[in-house]
């Protein structure tokens, strides 16, 4: 019985450290990947309030695409920018080569919306880097599902690639 009431304790404990691990996270650069799941809850951003933001005129973040070439092209965010897929490499280095030039406070949402959330390998690399990089303003798009559920299947507004 020790065990279970350990591992409890354990998530317990997980649970109320989550707030930090931010900085955790962005003094392990040399980690493997990251997974979505570990980046802090107030660092997400819900579908509805990206689309409520998006339609209130107030100035819009950076939105960048951080997966799949073919999914960016079949629907995507308006004004969405493609980064490359994180997971990658040459994505990685995409990512960074676009926001190099901006300020660090820059607003910066990202999403990717390839899969399930907990098993999206671009969104954690995605976010790490940039928050490596010093910026302090970037919120995760939260697509629990997929971006054809979570954000076309609610009717918000989507584009194809010309």
């Amino acid at each position: 019985m020790r065990p279970n009431h350990l591992s409890r304790r354990q998530v317990l404990l997980q649970l109320l450290a989550a707030p930090f691990l931010a900085d955790a996270l962005h003094a392990q650069s040399s980690a493997g990947p990251l997974s979505a799941t570990a980046i802090p809850h107030g660092q997400l951003l819900q579908p509805e309030e990206l689309n409520r933001e998006l339609q209130s005129g107030a100035p819009r973040p950076l939105i960048l695409q951080v997966g799949s070439r073919i999914l960016y092209d079949e629907d995507h965010i308006p004004a969405a920018e493609y980064a490359g897929p994180a997971a990658s490499p040459d994505g990685l280095n995409k990512l960074r080569a676009r926001v190099a030039s901006l300020p660090h406070r820059q607003a910066i949402v990202i999403y990717c919306g390839c899969c399930p959330w907990d098993r999206c390998p671009n969104i954690g690399p995605a976010w790490r880097l940039l928050h490596q990089m010093g910026f302090t303003n970037v919120k995760a798009l939260y697509i629990a599902d997929n971006f054809g559920t979570d954000w076309v299947g609610r009717g918000y507004r989507a584009q194809k690639s010309e």
